[in-house]
């Protein structure tokens, strides 16, 4: 019995110390000096640089994009790559945040994706193993997460609108999701993060800046998950993210690009990488 007690007491340590966090940590982002200004379209950007957040500084944005009849989402995909900021425009977006994971030489998406009746990219076996456990569905003023998996996407037959796969899956009405059919290193380790969230009210896109120590160290999956949870979060997925995050805003003064992007190693506003896709909003 005292063997067995002592088991589950080093059982629940390791858990507390891999996947906890602190009251400390929730106090420190409902308390930071989040910086806010306004957008067009009744948007909202948010950017706090918190000093000591999971273990490390964290460098933080985010858009909350108001649940509105004048406003419409949808997904850039060049057919190649291109820059974050450069699908926005080319959508003549108020703001725009990086899609889903893809193929760096060909510069096609590794995830599901489907435009209408049309499927233009499946999710390869390496990426459910990895970390597709999630789906982003947008049609217009529509916005929706749901769970995926090899059996959801055979068996899909949605014809309107455009889903592109994605994750983990972090929320689902209000509930933490399950990860133990994703990698282990890829939940535990700390990187840039890109996500997109929603509230009753909102939508969200967030980035979490990293590889830059001293400035941002980045979260890991948990991590990430509590964030957007303590800033009010139902349903949450994780988009590509290293050094692929990017968040953009048409009202933003830095460029228009709100985060440090880390393609180029500087704690700055130019590092962007070419992606395959991004998620948008613009005015109907």
């Amino acid at each position: 019995m005292k063997k067995r007690f002592f088991t589950l007491l080093v059982v629940v340590a390791f858990a507390l110390q891999a996947w906890a966090q602190t009251v400390e940590d929730s106090l420190a982002i409902v308390n930071a000096q989040w910086e806010t200004t306004f957008g067009e379209g009744g948007i909202v950007h948010k950017r706090a640089l918190i000093p000591m957040l999971y273990n490390g500084s964290q460098h933080i944005n985010y858009v909350e994009i108001p649940r509105s009849r004048k406003l419409v989402f949808g997904l850039g995909s060049p057919g190649g790559m291109e820059r974050t900021s450069d699908i926005a425009q080319d959508h003549q977006a108020l703001a725009a945040i990086n899609g889903s994971y893809y193929n760096m030489k060909v510069g096609n998406s590794v995830c599901f994706y489907k435009v209408g009746k049309e499927v233009v990219d499946t999710t390869a076996t390496s990426e459910f193993e990895l970390r597709v456990t999630g789906a982003v569905y947008v049609n217009k003023r529509k916005v929706r997460l749901m769970p995926w998996n090899v059996e959801t996407e055979r068996a899909y037959k949605g014809r309107r609108g455009t889903v592109l796969a994605s994750g983990p899956l972090l929320l689902k009405d209000g509930n933490t999701c399950s990860w133990d059919n994703c990698g282990k290193k890829f939940i535990t380790t700390k990187h840039p993060r890109s996500a997109l969230y929603v509230t009753p009210k909102s939508v969200v896109f967030i980035t979490v800046d990293g590889r830059s120590p001293g400035n941002a160290v980045g979260v890991n999956i948990p991590e990430l998950t509590h964030l957007i949870r303590v800033l009010g979060g139902t349903d949450a997925i994780n988009l590509d993210g290293g050094g692929s995050t990017t968040l953009w805003m048409a009202d933003a003064e830095e460029g228009r690009v709100l985060n440090c992007p880390s393609d180029n190693k500087q704690f700055d506003h130019e590092g962007e990488r070419s992606v395959s896709n991004a998620f948008f909003v613009r005015k109907r």
